[in-house]
């Protein structure tokens, strides 16, 4: 009889779906030792172990270890007494990444554990067992006489992930393989030899400039500084998302923050009290304007800075609208008075088309005032006020100071309350052009906000000329984008269906756009204009959805259409749209065929709220070979816990309504039924101290959102094996 592959060691599920000769009586255990693994599926199959390697590699899409072609500074980066753990060899690095040989590349604690020492992102390359236990004995024991970098006054994080206390004196370093090595190393042996603060010593100057420098070079919009108890992390984002760039000893962290504190002009001597500071910095001969926030922690203080680079120059023609979009906004700003509305989420590059808008305005002959918090950008010959609420100088006190400077058109940062929203409005019916922001998920959704706040549905109805929705989606990179020429691919398929267009250009990644298939970001547009029938839609008080109907009945293209219009024209992709816009067709309109599929794999039970994401990971889970049943909130997941015995594992969303996910963690550790069940947490929260929280709770592992296709069922398959064993 031949057995479940649950039971069995990946290596011989591997080898059967291979096909390899006599393949199908493999009998190894899940519990296997390693290289017992390797040798009996080995000699079963009547293959040596390299010719096995080669068929894993091949299965899994791995490139073999070529174990003689290493570097040798990379040895510092994972210790021996890590390496020999995990049964890795360390063959080369760069600032986010380390290559590692491994003959168990499936095993997430060794590539956490790799990841956790090195500071870097680990991949894998396959060897054998007995190839890498030689390689080790090599690797190490020519390097037992060799100098060891050690951290000087902070902690170095030991195999089991907890922090040992380094020696007072640091030793000698090896060689540093790039300069933000060197640098950081310096920094710390200067942090020894003196108590006082040196923001101002050379090493801690080279490693922020360093650091800024390479995130201009990045692209990055925002810069993060983040201490944590076993150290510090620099994080960019880029396009949007982030991306680790580096990790220091805590003290380094806080070292360079100072750096950055004294260069915006804030206290380094009060680390208690968040401070706000700008500075600015010429990197390749461009100027680039920092904004600076640091606020304190229960580790040392985080430091955010935005990177701004002269946007304040563009007008719309700038912004790569489509042609259609261009004259409609342009024909909304034209209007002499009036109120005209950017909507969107917190960095959907709102500021940036309100500016464009006002440089599109700024031709001699207009007075331009603005009211903001913060001024982002400074604009020659426009007048910029800057909300100090402190100082009681709100953004309805300045919009009162403006109206008696003879303005014509008004830009506001954002309505937040119903006195600025009044002020607004009647300064729109006094002869002035006002233009806004408002945080709502689309343009309809702006009308009935504002009634929210308190605004009369009648002057609505007359001021209000336009609401502009945006978005920012990646924009794929031209060095390595792919036409898609034959078949699509699975995930491919299953979105080409959600949203019935066909994607004409798939990702590669090339080292232009770090390896993420997208270079830079493009806006897509919702405008609803007010037509005579909206706007006697708004003051009979109609819903968000009638008045949606009737603009996109009058021509109005809503934000999934525009961002699918991008796509058909090869800018960017599906899968962007379904992160960004996140709207999947509906059930009746996009059928997957897998709800129908007889599942024979283990149940998993799926609880998260969110409609997408829910989507998104039953179909992954589906397509792997498990039963999935689903629960939208803690208390519908302990109920189904209770009644279902056959589930198997637990994937549990933390922001749930009505019990959040920790507690129904917390409930299934307590009660004897649920307690050895394996839970993965999925989250959102980039909160580093939030995974250690949870793994300690009791959580098995712990993904962060979005997913990742090709990782999330490996992760599910690992944490049950796990389990199993």
């Amino acid at each position: 009889m031949q057995r479940d592959n649950a039971s069995l060691h990946w290596l011989a599920d591997i080898a059967r779906k291979a096909g390899l000769p006599h393949s199908d009586s493999l009998d190894v255990d899940a519990g296997s030792l390693l290289a017992d693994a390797w040798r009996r599926v080995a000699e079963h199959c009547h293959l040596a172990e390299s010719a096995l390697a080669q068929e894993v590699a091949d299965s899994l899409r791995l490139p073999l270890a070529r174990l003689d072609q290493r570097d040798a500074h990379v040895n510092k980066f994972v210790p021996e007494k890590i390496a020999r753990r995990f049964q890795v060899v360390p063959l080369r690095e760069s600032d986010r990444q380390i290559v590692v040989a491994t003959a168990d590349p499936l095993n997430e604690e060794v590539e956490r554990g790799v990841a956790f020492a090195s500071g870097r992102m680990a991949l894998f390359e396959l060897s054998t067992p007995e190839q890498i236990t030689a390689a080790l004995d090599q690797v190490f024991s020519a390097a037992s006489a060799a100098p060891k970098v050690a951290a000087a006054r902070a902690p170095v994080p030991s195999a089991s992930g907890h922090a040992e206390p380094a020696s007072a004196k640091p030793a000698p370093s090896a060689a540093p393989s790039n300069a933000l090595e060197e640098a950081v190393q310096l920094v710390q042996t200067s942090a020894v030899e003196t108590h006082d603060d040196d923001s101002a010593v050379a090493p801690v100057v080279r490693l922020t400039n360093l650091i800024l420098r390479n995130a201009v070079q990045e692209r990055a919009s925002d810069i993060h500084f983040e201490p944590s108890p076993n150290g510090g992390t620099v994080r960019f984002r880029v396009d949007g998302l982030m991306r680790v760039h580096m990790r220091m000893p805590l003290l380094a962290l806080t070292r360079v923050v100072s750096r950055i504190k004294v260069t915006g002009g804030l206290d380094i001597a009060d680390r208690l009290r968040p401070q706000d500071g700008r500075a600015g910095i010429e990197v390749d001969h461009q100027h680039i304007d920092l904004r600076i926030s640091t606020v304190p922690t229960r580790d040392a203080e985080k430091c955010v800075i935005r990177l701004l680079r002269g946007a304040g120059d563009e007008k719309l023609n700038d912004l790569h609208l489509s042609d259609r979009d261009l004259r409609t906004l342009r024909a909304l700003i034209q209007h002499r008075n009036g109120v005209v509305i950017v909507t969107g989420p917190t960095g959907s590059g709102k500021t940036t088309t309100l500016y464009a808008a006002i440089r599109e305005l700024d031709n001699g002959e207009t007075n331009i005032s603005t009211v903001e918090d913060p001024i982002e950008y400074e604009l020659p010959g426009i007048t910029q006020m800057q909300v100090e609420t402190k100082r009681d100088f709100t953004f309805a006190a300045a919009l009162r100071a403006i109206l008696r400077q003879d303005p014509d058109v008004i830009l506001v940062g954002e309505i937040r309350d119903l006195e600025t929203a009044a002020i607004a409005v009647q300064a729109s019916m006094t002869g002035h052009l006002v233009l806004t922001t408002l945080h709502t998920n689309d343009a309809a959704s702006a009308i009935t906000r504002l009634v929210d706040i308190g605004v009369e549905r009648p002057a609505l109805s007359a001021t209000v000329r336009g609401v502009v929705a945006q978005r920012l989606i990646r924009h794929i990179c031209p060095h390595c984008a792919q036409t898609i020429e034959g078949d699509l691919l699975e995930e491919e398929q299953r979105l080409a269906r959600a949203y019935g267009v066909s994607p004409r250009v798939r990702t590669v990644g090339c080292a232009k756009c770090g390896n993420t298939g997208y270079l830079g970001r493009i806006a897509v547009f919702e405008i609803l204009q007010m037509t005579p029938a909206i706007q006697e839609q708004v003051a009979k008080g109609a819903s968000v959805q009638e008045i949606q109907r009737t603009a996109t009945q009058a021509g109005m293209k809503n934000l999934r259409s525009s961002a699918l219009q991008r796509v058909l024209d090869g800018e960017t992709t599906l899968q962007e749209v379904e992160r960004v816009i996140g709207e999947i067709a509906d059930e009746e309109q996009a059928p997957v065929a897998a709800e129908s599929k007889a599942f024979t794999g283990p149940r998993v039970l799926l609880v998260e709220d969110d409609a997408v994401c829910r989507k998104v990971a039953k179909h992954l889970l589906q397509q792997g070979g498990y039963d999935v049943v689903e629960a939208k909130s803690g208390e519908e997941a302990m109920t189904m816990l209770e009644v279902d015995e056959h589930i198997a594992l637990t994937v549990l969303d933390l922001g749930l309504p009505t019990i959040q996910g920790d507690e129904v963690l917390r409930r299934m550790r307590q009660s004897p039924a649920t307690a050895s069940m394996p839970v993965i947490v999925l989250t959102g929260s980039p909160d580093p101290d939030l995974e250690v929280r949870l793994i300690d709770e009791g959580a098995d592992d712990y993904i962060r959102k979005p997913i990742e296709p090709k990782r999330f069922v490996t992760r599910i398959k690992a944490a049950l094996r796990r389990a199993a064993a």
